[in-house]
Formats: C-alpha cells, sequence, structure tokens
C-alpha cells in the first residue's frame, strides 16, 4: 500500500500463501512504440510499477511484497483467482479442486492431464505435495523465543505467516491428484493452493532427487514440538533452498528458477530498470495472453510515470495516487483513469518488544497524539473528498461489519488529537519514539513529519528511524513503532491470525495479547460467519484497548492506460493492475 516520487514496497497481506490468502507489505531500458504494428503474438505490452521485484518466492518473510506476488500470480500455477468483485473464481487452466465432505473437512485436487511447466515436463502430484509441505506447516516441531528464534526442535519452510490450517499427510494420491483432510474446519480452504514451484527442479537446486525429496516427505513425521524428532537433511535442504534460493536482484544465470507454470514466464531482467515476460509456450486455457512480451518498467516516481505513459513508452502505470497525478492524467489525451478503493491501509504499529511502550500509558499518550484527521486530508481528501479517517484493524469502509466494528472497538478514544490528556498520562515522562517508514514513498514521509510535530507537543521526541529498506528491517524490531501499509488478497481471513496470533512470522510488532491470540488462532476454523465477525470484532476491540496503534486511512488506488491498450479493468487486490493480465490486447 504504497505510493511520490516514490512508492515504496507495500506488504501483502496474510500473504496469499502457496497455501492460503494472506496480506501482504507493499532511468529506465527502451520500449517498442505504441503504435506497433503486427499479429497479436508479436505485440509488447509495456507497463510501469512502482517496486521492482526482489524474489520470485513471495511467501517468505523478505519476498513478501507487492511486486513479487504479482510475479508469482503471473507465472505459477493457480486453482483459483478473484474476479473483479473479490468473488472466488476456479481457474480450470491447472486442474479441478473439489471439497468431498464438510466432517471431516475433505479436499481433493486433480491436475489436467495435460498440466505442463515451461520445461516441457509434467505437472504432477510431486507439486502438490511439495506445495502442501511448504505452505501447511506439518513438519515444523520447532519452538520460537520472544524474538521469533528457534530454540528447540525444526522450522523447514520459512513463511511470510505462519500456516493457519492443519492437515494429515496428504491421501489419495495419484500421478495427478492428492487429497487433503483438515484436522480441523478452516474458513479460507477455498483458497488453498497447494502448489508453487516445480519439485524436479526444487530436488535438483537443492542437491537431491525427487525421488528422495518424496521419500523424505513421507518419512518425515509430523512435527511436535513436546517431542521434536531429529530433522531430516534431506526435507532441510529443500526447504532451505525454497526459503531462500529464489531470492534474486537480476536475471539469474540459472534458468531453471525461471520454470514457470502461469500463463508467462520471466525472459530478462535489466536491475533497476525493467523486466520482459513472455508466454509460456506450454500453458493452457482461458488465462492463455493475447500478446508476445510484456515489459514491466520499475518508475518509482508518479510524475515519471505519467510523463512515460503520455510519451508511448509504456501502455499503462499504476503510480501511487495523489491529487497532483490525478489533475497531470485528466489533462492526458488518450488516457484512459481507472480509481478505485485499494484492499489496503496504512497504519502505525507500536513495537511491543521495544522498552519505550512497555508501559500501556505511554503508548495511549502517544496514540493520541497522532493527528489522522490532517494526515488523511492531506495525502487523500485530495482524491477522494468522501474519504474518513480508517477506525478498524480488521475491517475497511463498505465491507460487511465495519460499522459495527466501530461502534464497539472503542476507537473513537482516539477520534481526535488531544494533547492535555497525553501529558496527563505521562505524568512528566518526556520518552523518546523511533519511527521506521519509507523515506522513498512521499506519503510516508508526510505522515512522520505530521506525527513527529504533534507528539513534540505532549513532550515526546520522534527519531527519525526511516530508511528505504524498511520493509527489510519490520522483522528486526531496532525501531519503536512503524508506518507503513499491508494489501490484501480481497478475500478470506488468513491475515487474522498473521497479525494478532502470538510469536506469528508476520506479526512484526510482537503483539502478544493472549485473548486476542486465543481468537486469532480460533477464527481459522469458525465457518460461522456470525460468529467469526464476533470474534474479529473482539480482536479489533482488543488492538484499541491495548495501544497496539492506529490505522491511519484505506488507500486509494490509481490505474491509466493508453488508448492502444484494451481490456484493463480496476481491481484493488494484491494482485493490483495484472490481476487479468490474459484480457489484454493491443
Amino acid at each position: 500500500m504504497n505510493i511520490t516520487k516514490k512508492r515504496g514496497r507495500q506488504l501483502l497481506g496474510a500473504v496469499a500463501l502457496a497455501g492460503a490468502a494472506a496480506i501482504a507489505l507493499a532511468g529506465c531500458t527502451t520500449s517498442p512504440s505504441a503504435n506497433e504494428s503486427g499479429s497479436a503474438s508479436n505485440k509488447t505490452i509495456t507497463i510501469a510499477q512502482v517496486n521492482e521485484a526482489t524474489s520470485f518466492n513471495y511467501n517468505t518473510p523478505q519476498g513478501n511484497l507487492d511486486m513479487n506476488g504479482m510475479l508469482n500470480y503471473m507465472t505459477q500455477p493457480q486453482f483459483v483467482t478473484l474476479g473483479q468483485d473479490y468473488k472466488i473464481t476456479p481457474n480450470t487452466d491447472l486442474g479441478t479442486m473439489k471439497k468431498l465432505s464438510d466432517d471431516p473437512l475433505k479436499v481433493k485436487y486433480t491436475l489436467n492431464k495435460d498440466a505442463k511447466w515451461s520445461d516441457g515436463k509434467a505437472i504432477t502430484s510431486d507439486d502438490l505435495l511439495l506445495g502442501w509441505a511448504q505452505a501447511s506447516g506439518y513438519y515444523d516441531s520447532d519452538t520460537q523465543d520472544a524474538d521469533g528464534k528457534v530454540t528447540s526442535g525444526t522450522q523447514y519452510f520459512s513463511l511470510a505467516s505462519a500456516s493457519p490450517f492443519q492437515t494429515d499427510y496428504p491421501t489419495d494420491i495419484t500421478k495427478t491428484s492428492i487429497t487433503l483432510t483438515y484436522k480441523k474446519p478452516y474458513v479460507d480452504w477455498q483458497l488453498v493452493n497447494p502448489i508453487q514451484f516445480p519439485a524436479h527442479v526444487v530436488a535438483e537446486e537443492a542437491g537431491t532427487t525427487t525421488s528422495d525429496l518424496l521419500k523424505a516427505l513421507k518419512d518425515t513425521p509430523a512435527g511436535d514440538p513436546a517431542k521434536p524428532a531429529a530433522a531430516n537433511a534431506t526435507l532441510k535442504k529443500v526447504a532451505d533452498f525454497i526459503n531462500t534460493g529464489y531470492d534474486k536482484t537480476s536475471l539469474p544465470s540459472d534458468k531453471k528458477l525461471l520454470v514457470s507454470g502461469g500463463p508467462l514466464m520471466v525472459s530478462a531482467w535489466t536491475p533497476k530498470q525493467s523486466m520482459t515476460l513472455v508466454p509460456n509456450p506450454e500453458y493452457k486455457g482461458d488465462h492463455k495472453v493475447n500478446f508476445g512480451k510484456l515489459v514491466v518498467r520499475f518508475i518509482g516516481d508518479a510524475n515519471a510515470q505519467v510523463t512515460a505513459l503520455q510519451n508511448g513508452e509504456v501502455d499503462a502505470i499504476q503510480p501511487q495516487p495523489s491529487a497532483d497525478t490525478v489533475k497531470a492524467l485528466d489533462a492526458a489525451s488518450g488516457v484512459k483513469v481507472l480509481q478505485g478503493a485499494q484492499v489496503a491501509y496504512d497504519h502505525l504499529d507500536l513495537n511491543f518488544g521495544s522498552s519505550v511502550f512497555k508501559d500501556e500509558n505511554v503508548r495511549k499518550a502517544f496514540l493520541l497524539t497522532i493527528p489522522r484527521d490532517q494526515i488523511l486530508k492531506s495525502i487523500v481528501t485530495p482524491i477522494n473528498k468522501d474519504a474518513k479517517v480508517l477506525d478498524s484493524q480488521l475491517y475497511l469502509p463498505g465491507q460487511d461489519g465495519y460499522e459495527d466494528a466501530v461502534k464497539s472497538n472503542d476507537s473513537d478514544e482516539y477520534s481526535k488529537v488531544d494533547i492535555a490528556q497525553a501529558k496527563k498520562l505521562l505524568n512528566g515522562a518526556t520518552p523518546t519514539v523511533k519511527i521506521l517508514y519509507n523515506t522513498e514513498n512521499p506519503n510516508r514521509v508526510d505522515t512522520f513529519q505530521a506525527i513527529q510535530s504533534s507528539a513534540a507537543k505532549a513532550g515526546i521526541k520522534v527519531v527519525d528511524g526511516g530508511s528505504p529498506d524498511w520493509s527489510s528491517l519490520l522483522a528486526g524490531g531496532d525501531y519503536d513503532a512503524s508506518i507503513f501499509g499491508w494489501i490484501n488478497p480481497g478475500a478470506g481471513n488468513a491475515a487474522i491470525p498473521q497479525l494478532f496470533q502470538t510469536n506469528n512470522e508476520g506479526n512484526y510488532n510482537k503483539f502478544a495479547d493472549p485473548e486476542a491470540s486465543k481468537l486469532a488462532v480460533e477464527t481459522q476454523t469458525t465457518l460461522d460467519q456470525s460468529k467469526l465477525d464476533d470474534m474479529k470484532q473482539q480482536i479489533d476491540k482488543i488492538a484499541f484497548d491495548k495501544g497496539y496503534g492506529l490505522p491511519l486511512f484505506q488507500t486509494p488506488g490509481l490505474f491509466a492506460t493508453s488508448s492502444q491498450l484494451k481490456g484493463v479493468k480496476y481491481f484493488g487486490g494484491q494482485t493490483g493492475i495484472v490481476w487479468n493480465v490474459w484480457d489484454w490486447t493491443k
């Protein structure tokens, strides 16, 4: 959920795991002329994105970024996609997902017999087993300390968010299918996608064989933190490779890392400038693309994106929205502007691992100085005059449950800046608060400066802890508070434990309320919508009452296209402008 001159990275909200939908954090090469002619197979479509890719695996803590998620969406197999209305849509290009029973919840995944990876190898149940192992946490036996360090047992696959579901070892395994039996009902079972990477490539890269990998998956017992077994060496090698082996800052010389199971595959990468994707020749189905190349140019500056669109250097842009950007696009000729709300929000989180915020009174005093209305009016209102301050940690305006949550979550305690009450709570104390944020995102810079100025009136010294590398610093905890954004897939509830479960890997600010943690875990097995909403509203209230932090505003979204590009439609979820890339024509 980012957006300036440079819209910093956004974290994916409970990351769309290779298993379940979660949230995420949030000078160029030349491109063919917009007047390019010829058949569809020769057409090049060029778009601009703010952030550069950093990994081909967006399911890890360090890879959980918006551009990485878009890349995964276009290049790796998906059993489902989301429609423009965020409704779950089966993707029969890959195969089928069928619920066999409710009690126990049992789901069968069957691959199409002609499904292939881009290297010509068949997509098989080997790949499903690896994807399930990666997403499920089935083998983990680790115990972690308050800083997330493993103190006993083994953690295999590192996930941006701890797996929110539990299954038995898959059964009814054939060459093209597996069946998952859940130990408990799982609210987001329709979003579980147990496949990401080709098992034959991963095995080779990890220095083993596919058969030995499959043997390790079968022989390694389910993890038990109370009685951790010795680590399986083969499975550990495979997991270690998946955890870090796909992290890249330039085109890998080892082309096996580029093997794709989606409609597109990466063919070129000029660091800091652009990445090129071409159609996967083995891909079949409705999501096959209608062009010859997709060039993604990395242009962080919103003005530069607009200029590139006006000059015909790119066909579509997704800049950070601002009043100036919208005004410039409205004045441009031959440009179509698409606007809407994102399933995303900016927020201030307090670090519960910080000594300065051990005292609840200090937390609440600091939050009472946050000028949320001022921040909204300077950043969002110029784009959306009807926007209001966000008053929930779990719902967005317009979603069912938002109004009910706001009525009961005590967010009104922070409806206005109250310096007098902040001073009273501080009782003479003058704490220092170091805030982490993205220095390359003007909106975050403006937010930081507004908070710094307001907090000073209560005697709180706010120190600049901003960095262009903020996302890699979130897990380290060397700060007292952080300003960043989450962007959600648009469906599902996996973000809840990611944020509120004690010691969850996505719980960057180390919030550790026993009741909130218990409820967050229970939401994942609660299928009754009214009960689920009640639990979410309880968590929302706990977050405000304990001084978790403050939501700031729902993030506005903005796409713009040239008249040459057809088929682009607005979408406010994680996959951004590329959500329907297979519908694009030029």
